[in-house]
């Protein structure tokens, strides 16, 4: 899996870009501010969801600019997609693949996308939706259905709170549909996201200790051991959700628990660099599952992550990119930072709304 090229208009700062790249390592060397993680966004939109920084699609519109924008990539294979809205529709996000209107879930079928950015760096210590929805990241990447299930689900939950909240009482037979929905959908998002887990923590106990700590993960408050009462459960809470204002039971409530295996210490006691460390050997570690899984390397887009590595693990970040494969963006203020990067990769100095091959 590879971005060939990658066209952007009026996305974020840039009124238009062009980038023709191989297939291993992209570089986005600049200024803080220059544009350079906007790049990587745009790139994270080539697969379900909302983008690395979780905006809105208005705000993805290059202000001021005309309102909308578009996203254009071809993939190695000669696959070519575009993603983007239009100053009518700000809010609705249209995708095509080849030249056919698709949607945004299709996505997942052509290529899998995971990235670390310094946004993610208190996702141990913070609250539990931004590590649900790291999980899911992940999760997607190995199951691409996983995305629809997980949409469903939400959308069958929201219309159950909103029935419980309706002052003339919900109607029970329609509240019995919604949550058979939510059973349906979200045993299955249960079941993918345990299998995620369960091979994770497979793979990086197997792995030697090295420059990278080694994570164990698991999974904490709704789990699929709750799955059997799950429609009792539902049932039985009508009362108590309608006075909570939202459902108190389900997938949506599950936490990712994530410890240092080598220490025996959870993640949220350890230091800012040995969580980096984390995070870092999860998301390659699950790089390589991926590969195994569907016979292609993911696309990683790792954000600034050169800054916060010494140069012992940077230099083994770097090998392990290269020996194995695959495409990898990667930004940084310096491009000294990522010395040691071999001979196949593209280099970018991006300043100013522009994007220039080196």
């Amino acid at each position: 899996m590879a971005v060939l090229r990658l066209a952007l208009t009026d996305f974020r700062s840039y009124p238009e870009a062009l980038l023709v790249c191989g297939a291993q390592a992209v570089v986005l060397s600049g200024d803080n501010g220059a544009g350079k993680t906007n790049i990587l966004e745009a790139v994270s939109l080539l697969c379900p969801g909302r983008g690395l920084r979780q905006a809105t699609l208005s705000e993805m519109a290059r202000d001021p600019g005309p309102g909308g924008f578009a996203v254009a990539a071809t993939l190695s294979g000669d696959i070519d997609i575009g993603t983007g809205t239009t100053a009518t529709a700000p809010e609705r996000r249209q995708v095509r693949i080849n030249g056919a209107g698709s949607s945004a879930a299709a996505l997942s079928e052509r290529l899998a996308i995971l990235w670390l950015t310094p946004a993610m760096d208190r996702i141990f210590v913070e609250g539990a939706t931004a590590r649900r929805r790291f999980l899911d990241r992940l999760t997607i990447a190995r199951e691409p259905g996983h995305g629809v299930h997980a949409a469903r689900y939400e959308s069958a939950m929201r219309a159950r709170n909103r029935l419980l909240s309706e002052e003339a009482g919900a109607d029970a037979a329609w509240l019995t549909a919604l949550e058979a929905g939510m059973v349906e959908h979200g045993l299955a998002v249960a079941d993918a996201r345990a299998r995620t887990v369960d091979a994770l923590t497979l793979r990086l106990a197997d792995q030697p200790a090295g420059p990278f700590a080694r994570a164990h993960l698991a999974l904490d408050r709704w789990t699929p051991a709750d799955a059997p009462r799950f429609a009792t459960d539902l049932r039985q809470g009508r009362g108590r959700d309608a006075a909570a204002g939202r459902t108190l039971t389900g997938p949506h409530r599950t936490d990712l628990l994530v410890r240092h295996l080598d220490k025996a210490q959870p993640a949220d006691r350890c230091s800012t660099g040995e969580q980096k460390a984390l995070l870092l050997s999860i998301v390659l570690a699950h790089a390589d599952i991926v590969a195994e899984d569907r016979a292609a390397r993911p696309i990683l887009l790792l954000d600034e992550v050169a800054a916060h590595l010494d140069p012992s693990r940077r230099a083994a970040l770097f090998a392990r990119l290269e020996a194995t494969g695959g495409q990898s963006w990667m930004t940084g203020t310096e491009r000294g930072l990522f010395d040691g990067l071999g001979t196949e990769t593209t280099w970018f100095d991006v300043r100013g709304g522009t994007a220039q091959r080196e």
